[in-house]
């Protein structure tokens, strides 16, 4: 029943579809992304699949599989369907250790042999809604994965328009059309089945289980011939779906801002912030040459930091494409949280723009601090998201910087800034405020910014400021008695 999707032609693959899987993952794409997945790769049902020596984070995906009837080239939405000929299940395996050095390409992390398992029945596109298809997954016997098609980003059919618009579709090719969450790490022994079936159809019409066992692999790969698997925390996590699934301890944060610490940096100015940090021997708390690109803005936030680091070709090619260091910065800021952007204050590039900072100010960040520039300056001042830079560049990053890494002590403006500290920006400039300091800073500057209000009074009154600003023992007494008396708030 499997005869026009023995060896396909093309196989392509969307990289995420499903909303429940998207909410797993923390990020929601805005349109469909896809990846090649080479004819080799088709496997059967009772088939095996090797975890290759020296390797831990083979994981499964079980998806509703599409099957071409008939060319599709530029087709509409409306017209999209009737190229599909059959729908069937699949198991879209990946081996997380080499996903990191793919790119985002998939080519030999979703590629090896027998990584593609499809089958082992065809249901007739025709007799069923692609609205209500469902898919299914069991590892061991124990289901895993559950959803249907209602739950999708982006219709079936959205997917064959899309494709057709770029290259034609033809008869057997295959379009893997995502796995909703639940996806998870298997190691050699287990057996995984797929099933894909329309429980509301007429006869609820089904693909059948398509069972996959992993084995283990005896062979290692060459490290003289290409790059060795590698994993790091961020590729386990995803690999099983969570880090408390991967065993991994939850990530620390510092803890947030309290309602009533930020109400109290809101009224402080940094000036008055600055000078209470004077006080306390800390003078290098500024972030300088920045200014804010809605005039009148100002930000209170803990920092998440990014941080780029001078353009290298090969370093670009490794680190610039991709979920690089910065997309994953903006998906993963959080409300009331500054994204803060060393630059090493080369203002001669951008260092972000329109669509990322449309991604912070959806998140709830409180704004940026970047020490080098911004692209679609008006556009991102529209947006409305307040950011602190050296102002408008209209270059793309990689023509002075490479994305490296997030969540890093960094350098901004000259100002060393940990993930966590405190950043408060107004007209004056931006200034970092240590978390243990943070409570009492701003206590002693809305206090002072009290005081300064009613010296401002008395010298307006036509007092000179000599032996009142400031205060002396005279007046120090008559402004405690104001105090007092109530007359001072």
């Amino acid at each position: 029943m499997t005869e026009p999707i023995d060896r396909p032609g093309k196989i392509i693959a969307i990289h995420l579809s499903y909303a429940s899987r998207a909410d797993q993952r923390g990020r929601r794409p805005a349109a469909p992304s896809y990846f090649f997945k080479p004819a080799s790769s088709v496997g059967v049902s009772g088939g095996t699949v090797e975890r290759p020596a020296g390797t831990e984070l083979l994981a499964f995906e079980g998806e509703i599989a599409l099957v071409i009837d008939s060319a599709a080239r530029r087709v509409s939405l409306d017209d999209a369907w009737s190229h599909v000929g059959w729908v069937t299940a699949s198991n879209d395996l990946g081996l997380y250790d080499l996903r990191a050095n793919d790119k985002g390409s998939n080519v030999r992390s979703k590629g090896g042999d027998g990584y593609t398992p499809i089958g082992p029945e065809l249901i007739d596109a025709r007799t069923v809604d692609p609205a209500a298809l469902r898919v299914r997954t069991w590892v061991n016997g124990e289901l895993r994965q559950d959803d249907t098609t209602a739950g999708l980003i982006f219709p079936l059919a959205q997917l064959v328009a899309d494709l057709s618009q770029h290259f034609t579709l033809e008869p057997g090719d295959v379009i893997l059309t995502g796995t909703p969450a639940g996806s998870s790490v298997i190691v050699p022994g287990d057996v995984v089945e797929v099933e894909v079936d329309a429980p509301d159809a007429p006869g609820a019409p089904s693909s059948g289980r398509l069972v996959t066992t992993v084995t283990q692999g005896e062979t290692p790969f060459d490290a003289e011939i290409g790059s060795l698997p590698a994993v790091d925390d961020l590729q386990r996590t995803e690999a099983w779906g969570s880090r408390a699934e991967a065993g991994l301890p939850p990530v620390e944060k510092a803890p947030g801002l309290s309602p009533e610490l930020r109400a109290q940096l809101l009224e402080a100015p940094t000036a008055g912030l600055s000078a209470q940090l004077r006080k306390r021997g800390h003078h290098s708390c500024f972030i300088d040459g920045v200014s804010v690109n809605i005039p009148g803005q100002k930000i209170v936030g803990t920092a998440k930091t990014l941080r780029f680091v001078p353009f290298r070709e090969d370093l670009f090619a490794s680190h610039g494409g991709g979920y690089n260091a910065q997309k994953r910065a903006f998906d993963a800021v959080e409300d009331g949280e500054v994204i803060v952007i060393e630059a090493r204050g080369d203002a001669t590039t951008g260092t972000l723009g329109d669509i990322l900072a449309l991604r912070a100010k959806v998140r709830g960040a409180a704004g940026v601090v970047t020490d080098g520039g911004v692209r679609d300056y008006d556009a991102v001042a529209e947006i409305g998201l307040p950011v602190f830079s050296q102002g408008a560049h209209p270059s793309v990053l990689g023509r002075k910087h490479v994305p490296w890494d997030v969540d890093v002590t960094i350098s901004c403006g000259g100002a060393t800034v940990q993930p966590g500290d405190i950043i408060v920006g107004d007209s004056d400039g931006v200034i970092v405020i240590p978390p243990s300091l943070a409570a009492e800073v701003a206590a002693s500057a809305v206090a002072q910014e009290i005081e300064d209000a009613w010296i401002a009074e008395q010298v307006a009154a036509g007092h000179p400021v000599d032996g009142l600003f400031p205060l002396n023992a005279e007046w120090r007494a008559r402004y405690e008695k104001a105090v007092s008396d109530g007359s001072v708030r």
